[in-house]
C-alpha cells in the first residue's frame, strides 16, 4: 500500500486559496504516485482565543469543500466539533474527523460512524495510544469499521508536545490505517498566549521517523505564505516544500513495505 497523503489549509480561508491549493497539492501528490485527500477545517471550534479566526461556519464551509470534491475529483476530509453537524457534513465528506480534543466525547464518535463513512480519529494529546481501542469500540458498536488513527504528539509539561513513535506501532496493533499528524505534532501548544506556537523545521524529521515506524500515511497542514495564514502560521508547511520531503518519505515507505514482505515470506 503506497504512503497516503491528507493534506491542505488548517482552515478554509477563502474559496480561491482552497480551490488554488488543492489543485498544487493534487497535481503533486499524484505526480509522486501517492493517494491524496484534501483537508480543510470550516470551522475551528476549538482555539486558544476568542479572537482566533476559525473559518465559513459550515454551510459555507461545505460549500467549497463540495466544489474541491467536484471540480478536482479527490476526497475531501474535515472536522466535525458537535453531534447536530454530522449529518450534513456526511453528505459532502469522503472521511469525517475526530479531533484530538474531542477523542473521548462519545455522542460525537457515535453520531459520525452512525453515518457508515470512514472515520479518522485524532488520539488526544492527553491519551495513552493503547486508550484508543475503547475509541474503537465506540466506533465498531454502530457497525462502521471504516477506522482511521492519527497519531499528533502528547503533551510534554506545558505548551509542548513530544512524538513517541512507539504510539505508531501499538495503534497499527489495533488492526486500522494509521497516520502520523508531522505539522500539529510540532505544535507548542498555547505557546504564544493567544496562540499555538511549533517549530516547522522539525516537521520533516518526525514525518521520516513516523514512516520508518509503519505510519500508513501523512496528515499535512500547508499553506502558499505559512507566515500570512490565519490558523496555525508556526506549523504549517510551504506547499513548494512539499514535493522533496514526499519523494523522500516515499522512498522510505518502499524499504518498511519491502521489509514487511520479506517477514511474511
Amino acid at each position: 500500500m503506497p504512503l497516503a497523503v491528507v493534506a491542505g489549509p488548517c482552515v478554509i480561508e477563502s474559496r480561491e486559496t482552497c480551490l488554488k491549493i488543492a489543485k498544487r497539492l493534487k497535481e503533486l501528490v499524484h505526480g509522486l504516485g501517492l493517494p491524496f485527500v484534501f483537508k480543510a477545517s470550516y470551522d475551528k471550534a476549538n482555539r486558544s482565543s476568542i479572537h482566533s479566526f476559525r473559518g465559513p461556519g459550515l454551510d459555507k464551509g461545505l460549500e467549497i469543500l463540495h466544489e474541491i470534491r467536484s471540480s478536482l475529483d479527490v476526497p475531501v476530509l474535515s472536522d466535525v466539533h458537535s453531534p447536530w453537524e454530522v449529518e450534513k457534513a456526511a453528505k459532502v465528506l469522503d472521511i469525517i474527523q475526530i479531533p484530538a480534543l474531542l477523542c473521548r466525547q462519545t455522542d460525537l464518535i457515535l453520531s459520525a460512524a452512525e453515518t457508515g463513512k470512514p472515520i479518522n480519529v485524532k488520539k488526544g494529546q492527553f491519551m495513552a495510544p493503547w486508550d484508543m481501542k475503547l475509541v474503537a469500540e465506540k466506533i465498531l458498536s454502530t457497525g462502521n469499521d471504516n477506522i482511521i488513527f492519527t497519531e499528533r504528539g502528547t503533551t510534554f509539561g506545558y505548551n509542548n508536545l513530544v512524538s513517541d513513535m512507539r504510539a505508531i506501532v501499538i495503534l497499527k496493533g489495533m488492526g486500522y490505517p494509521v497516520l502520523f499528524d508531522a505539522t500539529h505534532s510540532v505544535q507548542l501548544p498555547g505557546g504564544q498566549e493567544r496562540c499555538s506556537g511549533g517549530d516547522r523545521r522539525m516537521v520533516e524529521p518526525l514525518a521520516r521517523a513516523a514512516v520508518a515506524a509503519g505510519a500508513d500515511g501523512l496528515f499535512l497542514e500547508v499553506h502558499e505564505q505559512p507566515e500570512k495564514a490565519l490558523c496555525d502560521p508556526a506549523t504549517m508547511l510551504p506547499v513548494d516544500a512539499l514535493f522533496d520531503m514526499l519523494k523522500k518519505l516515499k522512498k522510505i515507505r518502499e524499504v518498511v513495505q519491502e521489509d514487511v514482505r520479506d517477514t511474511s515470506t
